[in-house]
């Protein structure tokens, strides 16, 4: 196949592209060029930026693709110039989307299923906040969704949009699990919010390689949407439990306001997987009706602590104040702060 990943050059691009070549596809990457790219001679570069449309319709101009892979669209204005520009020159459109567009949605019980997207959505949180962003984020991959769901319907685009939780990997440039290992590997304790406690139900970096792969030679799942995530529902305490064996040592959490950690800008660097804006998502349809397996946690917690092991990144400049930390545990233990 001749396909073209929006984007490949830092997570899920880059992992995409190598299982495309290892299997035989041709592949042009466009992104803008930023990003130092590993990618090997025999992928083909377009440079541009995405948000302009005439930069991308410019890059592609002429052409026609059997799959596009979209790992960098975010609003609706961006899903309507690509259905513009692609329509008629693309036998797939590959949309990589977010279980945010559930988050967004109001009075859902979790872990939210594919039928859960059409309803009511709850109004913007106050401007210029964290909650603001995460909520604004939501509503544009929503908006996405729709400008393709519409495209289908009229002319039949042929899009999938593949909704994902939080992605565990090896190249995650924001080293969220990576912040875990570091404060695992020094011995003290995770500081992490009282609430909520959301279940985790995330999804490794390759599984969602082997959903993409899986749609393209299989041909299923035209006009559709599928939650793509692990199967395992885990607390998180049971989720550095689980990540602490793998590496050897005892995980000790402890429970902190969430006043108290945000006053004192540990969050959300001290424990990245305790946001409000974390989704949990079923994963029956991918399963039934795309035929998907997922990697056990334990098992892609094993390959990922070994990577790091082998290529230890940069230290995250969130860790940099992992001192200030250890001494509010310490005045939290020796009562000199309320912990809850």
């Amino acid at each position: 196949m001749n396909i073209l990943v929006i984007g490949g050059t830092r997570n899920l691009g880059h992992n995409l592209v190598y299982a495309l070549l290892k299997l035989g596809h041709h592949v042009t990457t466009f992104n803008r060029g930023i990003t130092r790219d590993e990618l090997p001679p025999e992928v083909e570069r377009l440079h541009g930026d995405r948000s302009e449309t005439e930069q991308l319709a410019g890059a592609v101009k002429g052409r026609s693709f059997d799959a596009v892979v979209d790992n960098s669209i975010y609003k609706g204005v961006e899903a309507e110039a690509a259905v513009n520009i692609f329509r008629d020159h693309v036998g797939r459109y590959i949309f990589l989307s977010t279980g945010q567009v559930y988050l967004v949605r109001e009075n859902l019980a979790r872990p939210f299923t594919e039928a859960n997207y059409a309803g009511r959505v709850m109004p913007a949180p106050k401007p210029n906040t964290f909650g603001y962003e995460e909520w604004q984020y939501g509503m544009e991959k929503r908006q996405v969704e729709d400008h393709l769901h519409a495209a289908w319907e009229a002319h039949g685009f042929p899009y999938t949009s593949l909704r994902l939780p939080m992605v565990n990997s090896e190249r995650d440039h924001f080293k969220r699990l990576y912040a875990y290992i570091l404060r695992l590997k020094d011995g003290g304790p995770i500081l992490a919010p009282s609430t909520p406690n959301y279940p985790l139900r995330h999804i490794y970096a390759d599984d969602v390689t082997r959903a993409i792969l899986l749609l393209l030679e299989t041909g299923l799942g035209k006009g559709s949407a599928y939650n793509i995530s692990q199967d395992e529902t885990l607390l998180l305490d049971d989720f550095l439990s689980l990540l602490g064996n793998v590496m050897g040592v005892e995980a000790r959490l402890v429970r902190v306001k969430r006043d108290l950690l945000e006053a004192n800008g540990f969050l959300p660097d001290c424990s990245p997987f305790s946001e409000r804006w974390m989704s949990e998502l079923d994963n029956t349809l991918s399963k039934t009706e795309l035929g998907m397996t997922y990697t056990p946690v334990k098992t892609y917690l094993e390959k990922i602590v070994t990577y790091y092991r082998d290529n230890p990144p940069p230290t995250p400049s969130g860790y940099k104040r992992r001192r200030a930390e250890l001494r509010l545990h310490t005045q939290l233990a020796e009562g000199l702060q309320s912990p809850t």
